[in-house]
């Protein structure tokens, strides 16, 4: 009958009826799984990692700082007084690609560099061509000085013919006794 007297109010003396929810109710931030906790770290470290890379991009006048022991240690090998211990075979090789550079850097400067001219000492160079030269006269095989010929006889006959019919007061002349 409490039902029929709400003034009365309500009796409990079970302990769980007046503990409250304070993970499941509407309000309760979200909570993170492990795997996720785990990657938003990762991400997070990642994030910091590119954001030092980019300020020292962006900074060059800070400079490097090392604290590590192993980068004030001394190396007897790679030091500048140390000996040469490079071996034949890469030396030779090295030799060689340096010699090709300084041939393909002297014909880059020749070939940017016109005005400066060719430059030879060999003896062979300094002979001439007579037959290929420019202004030597130019010769012709068998068949060309035949079709020569044959177009400046055509060339001459054509050129009487034009020469009769332009000046016909110069009459026709036989050179043969029978006319």
């Amino acid at each position: 009958m409490d039902y029929m007297h709400p003034e009365v109010g309500v009796t409990s003396t079970d302990g769980a009826a007046f503990g409250r929810n304070y993970f499941s109710r509407p309000s309760a931030p979200s909570t993170e799984d492990v795997e996720e906790a785990e990657e938003r770290a990762l991400v997070l470290a990642e994030a910091a990692a590119l954001k030092k890379s980019a300020v020292d991009y962006m900074h060059p006048e800070v400079g490097v700082t090392s604290t590590d022991g192993a980068c004030f240690g001394r190396n007897y090998f790679g030091r500048a007084s140390a000996a040469e211990t490079e071996d034949d075979e890469f030396a030779d090789e090295r030799a060689e690609i340096l010699e090709e550079a300084s041939a393909l850097k002297k014909l880059a400067m020749d070939y940017m560099h016109p005005e400066v001219g060719v430059t030879s000492t060999d003896g062979a160079a300094f002979g001439r061509n007579y037959f290929s030269r420019p202004s030597a006269p130019s010769t012709e095989d068998v068949e060309e000085a035949e079709e020569r010929a044959l177009v400046l006889a055509e060339a001459a006959a054509l050129k009487k013919s034009a020469v009769d019919y332009m000046h016909p007061e110069v009459g026709v002349t036989s050179t043969d006794g029978a006319c």
